[in-house]
């Protein structure tokens, strides 16, 4: 996790900074917006800008989105001043972090600008073989497509082969390709050259570059452009890239790990994906089996994020049940170890007692199955009568608090991709509806 912080480290913004760094974050400090924007340009595995309200956070973002860097960016400010913050948020900041800072607001907001946790908790056979292949092949240098539905923690074990690999002392860079917008991805990737577009002021860095002699991770690839697979195969085969509006080749020295949660031979029969990056990523292939094919590992998962969860919002561990255990190893898990973190969470914030029971486990209701209230073949109750664009707006923003604020959960929950659901949370935002924040953050500040 790399924290860029545009502010002075004397105060309390410094104060953050050492919260930051003793959560395992590496700090870059910039003094003005303009120094901030210099630093993004040529190191693109920033994570997340954490700037203190005093500079023009408005400013920020716009320079931000004028060049195509796409990174979060957390506005930080005294807590009591709600101007400065709404002003914040309204200027395009993803989230306030009030000052002085809070320790497990700052481990929060990491871990929300980082993904998923990256903890690799096993005691089921089948992840023991999908481990044991993982590192069979963690010592080459041959592309892995790991394949996998979403939140079985493919990115989790991307990692693990990065830390097993040879290149282990170099940089693994992630880039989500489903999260960036196509007209940032290129850049994102690739990098540019001062006067490539309007708005590219000086040459950026991208994240081949970044993550050269070391890992780059593309995750989801199948959500990636046709013409832009064109140039990423090129990079494969020829080992150098092109900057946007460069002259000429640069060499990079990278090695690719790719994963998608569709079946891409498909994707290739359909022409969404291109049949020679296929064979070309396609190394070697590693499944990540779905949660309700590895049974033995729901409850050590379980407990994993009942101790996580505790300590984060600073409530003493409690176990959790025999009979709360037996209730989780019969759901289906749709939403995989994400749909089972979120729910640990919510478990840990509602037990009332001396261990985690049955009244504190929420579960989603299966596929197929109907509340009470619903009747068969006919319309649910208190949809009759509103406009569908009312009825779509509460179910997304009821489903993203089930999902305490994950949006690839409730994505994959409401059977739509994580962009649309990003779309219309923009959409409602900007017509003033209250959105849920980020999964980590919302707990934390509670």
């Amino acid at each position: 996790m790399r924290v860029l912080i545009i502010g002075s480290l004397a105060g309390e913004l410094g104060q953050a900074a050492r919260m930051a760094m003793a959560r395992g974050a590496r700090i870059d400090q910039a003094d003005t917006v303009e120094s901030g924007v210099a630093r993004l340009r040529a190191d693109a595995r920033t994570d997340v800008v954490l700037c203190d309200i005093a500079h023009d956070i408005g400013a920020l973002v716009r320079a931000l989105a004028t060049e195509r860097i796409s990174v979060p960016v957390v506005a930080c400010g005294v807590g009591g001043d709600a101007q400065a913050a709404v002003r914040a948020m309204r200027d395009g900041a993803r989230e306030f972090l009030p000052l002085p800072p809070d320790a497990d607001l700052i481990a929060a907001i990491l871990e929300a600008a980082s993904g998923d946790s990256h903890a690799l908790v096993v005691q089921d056979p089948a992840m023991l073989a999908a481990i044991r292949r993982a590192e069979q092949v963690a010592t080459a240098e041959a592309s892995v497509l790991i394949s996998g539905e979403s939140g079985t923690g493919k990115e989790v074990m991307a990692r693990h082969i990065h830390r097993r690999s040879r290149r282990a002392a170099g940089p693994f860079v992630a880039l989500n390709c489903a999260a960036i917008p196509e007209n940032l991805l290129e850049s994102e990737l690739f990098g540019h050259e001062k006067g490539a577009f309007s708005g590219a002021v000086a040459r950026r860095v991208g994240k081949f570059e970044a993550a050269d002699g070391g890992t780059l991770l593309l995750d989801e690839v199948s959500e990636m452009d046709v013409r832009l697979q064109a140039k990423l195969l090129r990079a494969l085969q020829e080992r150098e890239i092109d900057r946007l509006g460069g002259s000429a080749p640069v060499r990079v020295n990278v090695r690719i790990l790719a994963t998608t949660n569709r079946d891409l031979a498909a994707e290739v029969a359909r022409g969404s994906f291109r049949e020679d990056l296929y064979f070309r990523l396609n190394v070697v292939t590693l499944r990540i089996p779905p949660l309700r094919e590895r049974p033995g590992d729901i409850p050590e998962i379980a407990i994993y994020f009942a101790k996580k969860y505790a300590e984060l919002n600073g409530i003493p561990f409690r176990p959790i049940s025999a009979r709360a255990h037996a209730m989780l190893a019969v759901h289906r898990w749709r939403g995989n170890v994400r749909e089972l973190e979120n729910i640990v969470h919510r478990a840990v914030l509602l037990a009332d007692g001396e261990e985690i029971g049955t009244e504190a486990i929420e579960l989603a209701p299966e596929e197929g199955a109907r509340t009470q209230d619903a009747p068969i073949g006919g319309n649910p109750p208190g949809f009759v009568g509103r406009r569908m664009d009312e009825v779509e707006r509460d179910l997304i923003i009821g489903t993203l608090g089930h999902t305490l604020g994950n949006r690839t959960h409730a994505a994959i929950i409401l059977g739509i991709s994580i962009r649309a659901l990003r779309n219309k949370l923009h959409e409602y935002t900007a017509q003033g509806v209250r959105v849920p924040p980020p999964a980590g953050v919302a707990a934390a500040a509670a």
